[in-house]
């Protein structure tokens, strides 16, 4: 049975391997430090966390989120380690709580690697406290017991280490946040949880064709992240075949609706509201009857729309995040049986070669042939389970992305060819597509949720991106101006004539190539600006915007905006910074990519970090607000759940292909007919 414990109260555990699982509600940092037996911890070394996620017998989330797995081999660890102590955190400057007292009750549970629960523990009483000791395993006479500890610090990670006896406590408290907010910054945000409502409905293909829309739904969404599917109604990843080892990341809850989002109209006089329009404020309806069941030893066969959802392209949109989650757990799966067919042959080489008797006659070559006939034996059936899902995930990626919508279509989809300016904006859209090296074919979506909640930077410098290698510098600027048009472009294509406006800033015009199908075609309500005088005036303007409408909606006077202010979304696009930027308007765009998305004013940058060096750190934080995007192939992006390396590949339309160019002018047109 579980133990439900209490602060103080402890419990036997009954084996060394195991797994402890948070959920909080909201992300929180998760790490855990060795001490000895005076309670202290030795140094750094002794220290799991985001930034350095491993220590033998240990291993931690990469990233904060709202739930996680951390796995535990007390057998493992260092010889002078007593206890093992589980902390938790809030990351800081990432426009959440700042103190547990803000969020639910954190939740921690002590199980076996097959799932089964030993002693749980909810840590209440928190108010002001922004890092926490929840649990600690410790020794005591050869025997391993966990305490619920609920000790918690105001003064954050930074008390607690030092607490706990590290000299470098501040030190390393810095680097572990720093860390995090890097993880943030390069990580595909995860959906906001299901409702309990689809949380019971299992998937189900549905019966007919896309329903006749009656929503323009907009689910939370910022790429590819999981589906809103996943455990209990998709069909792939450890639970799907022969039991896997276990996976040692974070494990997230399934996305859905959010209710809480209500219609972007605002009525003349209200209150302006960026927020995603006509969000349902109730649970979905049931899906469709589920179809035939497949005969005994047949294999279900993937339905586009395989999802709950208010209207097909929801379906399609939860579809695409079980997919990438699916992917992301059954590649961690095989990864993780892997490395422990890895290390378990390298326990028996040890085992069979610590005794001088068996290095005589042949038994350790014997031994040695054993243990790698077993790691090999290990490894394929590990790679068959893999296979296995990767073919049904094939399968399914083939008959999803046709059905795509055009916002969340490849520019390559025939579906694109039969544009039509929409009448309302999609829930999301799509920016490239993401990979694993296990996997390179079979190719994930990157959606993204409108409106866009961070900017955009394509990085244009070599040293980022693993796939500018052998590109002159020229033409990694090139291609990455390229795909800052393509981006743009599908921005327009996917919003309601006058809902969506594109500014651009080219301070030497060394961009007009890239520019030429958004001039030419005429979607932009002004050319692009040049010369200091340009870009002093576009900041200004779109500054000066961002100060009314915040204003506005402070005091609740949407009647009191200008009469000629574009109430549109806003993009601008910055070519070649910082080239022709001062000091004041670098000031100005730090502020926009702060400010400017929670009222629709959003940066898509077009950048080498490299350049911009002499400004120091002053731009971290602005590389950090903004989704960092590659020309090329690179990979620099994390899933929410596991925190793999996704190698990211742009969206682009093929060479000589008109479709960006015909698209532009559906765009240009529909704009001329909505302004008379």
């Amino acid at each position: 049975m579980t133990a439900e414990l209490v602060r103080g109260q402890n419990h036997a555990l009954p084996r060394t391997r195991l797994e402890i699982r948070v959920s909080a509600g909201k992300p929180v940092v998760a790490g855990v430090t060795l001490s000895d037996v005076d309670g202290r911890v030795r140094g750094v070394e002794w220290v799991a966390h985001p930034g350095s996620p491993q220590l033998p017998g240990l291993e931690v989330s990469k990233q904060a989120a709202a739930d996680h797995r951390l796995a535990v081999d007390l057998g493992a660890l260092p010889d002078e380690a007593d206890r093992v102590n589980v902390l938790l955190a809030l990351p800081v400057g990432a426009g959440g709580p700042v103190n547990f007292g803000a969020v639910a009750a954190p939740f921690v549970a002590v199980t076996g690697l097959d799932g089964a629960e030993v002693a749980s523990y909810t840590v209440t009483d928190l108010d002001a406290e922004s890092a926490v000791v929840a649990l600690e395993l410790y020794r005591r006479q050869d025997a391993w017991k966990v305490r619920a500890v609920g000790q918690g610090y105001a003064g954050g990670l930074a008390d607690m280490l030092a607490d706990q006896g590290l000299p470098q406590a501040r030190e390393l408290a810095s680097q572990i946040l720093d860390a995090v907010a890097r993880g943030m910054a390069r990580s595909v945000a995860a959906p906001p949880p299901r409702t309990a409502e689809a949380d019971r409905v299992r998937r189900t293909a549905p019966a007919t064709g896309p329903e006749s829309g009656t929503d323009g739904t907009q689910t939370g969404l910022a790429g590819p992240q999981g589906g809103g599917q996943g455990g209990g109604g998709r069909h792939v990843g450890p639970g799907s075949g022969e039991p896997a080892q276990p996976v040692h990341a974070p494990d997230s809850a399934r996305p859905g609706q959010d209710p809480d989002q209500q219609s972007a109209a605002a009525p003349t006089g209200g209150p302006v509201n960026y927020t995603h329009p006509n969000r349902r404020t109730s649970a979905p309806p049931t899906p469709p009857p589920a179809a035939p069941e497949p005969r005994p030893g047949e294999a279900a066969q993937p339905v586009a729309g395989d999802a709950t959802g208010w209207s097909m392209e929801e379906r399609l949109y939860n579809q695409v995040w079980g997919m990438f989650e699916d992917l992301a757990r059954t590649t961690a799966a095989y990864r993780s049986a892997a490395d422990f067919a890895e290390s378990r042959m390298d326990q028996e080489i040890d085992r069979a070669l610590s005794d001088p008797r068996s290095r005589i006659g042949g038994q350790g070559d014997a031994a040695r042939d054993a243990a790698r006939a077993k790691h090999s034996e290990l490894v394929d059936q590990a790679r068959q389970a893999l296979d296995r899902d990767l073919a049904h995930l094939s399968a399914e990626a083939d008959v999803v992305e046709p059905a795509l919508p055009p916002a969340f279509a490849a520019w390559t989809n025939p579906v694109w060819h039969g544009y039509r300016v929409p009448m309302e904006t999609p829930m999301a859209l799509r920016l490239g597509d993401l990979h694993l090296p296990e996997s390179p074919d079979l190719r994930i979506p990157m959606l993204v949720r409108l409106p866009l909640e961070r900017g955009l930077w394509i990085d244009s410098g070599r040293s980022g991106a693993s796939g500018a290698t052998f590109l002159d510098g020229a033409e990694l600027r090139r291609r990455a101006m390229d795909t800052a048009v393509a981006h743009a472009a599908r921005l327009l294509a996917v919003y309601p004539p006058g809902d969506f406006t594109v500014h651009v800033i080219d301070p030497a015009g060394s961009a007009s190539a890239s520019l030429d199908p958004l001039v030419q075609s005429g979607v932009l309500t002004s050319p692009p600006a040049a010369g200091a005088a340009g870009v002093s005036q576009v900041l200004a303007a779109l500054t000066q915007r961002v100060d009314l409408v915040q204003m506005a909606i402070r005091g609740g006077a949407a009647d009191s905006l200008p009469p000629d202010l574009d109430t549109a979304e806003q993009l601008l696009i910055v070519h070649d910074f910082p080239h022709g930027f001062d000091d004041r308007a670098v000031t100005q765009l730090r502020y926009l990519a702060d400010e400017g998305p929670a009222v629709g004013v959003h940066l898509l940058m077009v950048a080498d970090r490299e350049d911009a060096s002499e400004y120091g750190p002053v731009l971290d934080p602005l590389w950090r607000s903004l989704l960092r995007l590659t020309p090329v192939a690179d990979d620099h992006l994390a899933d929410p759940w596991i925190g793999h390396a996704w190698t990211y590949e742009p969206s682009l339309p093929p060479a000589g292909s008109r479709v960006l160019t015909d698209v532009l002018a559906q765009v240009a047109q529909a704009r001329r007919s909505w302004r008379r």
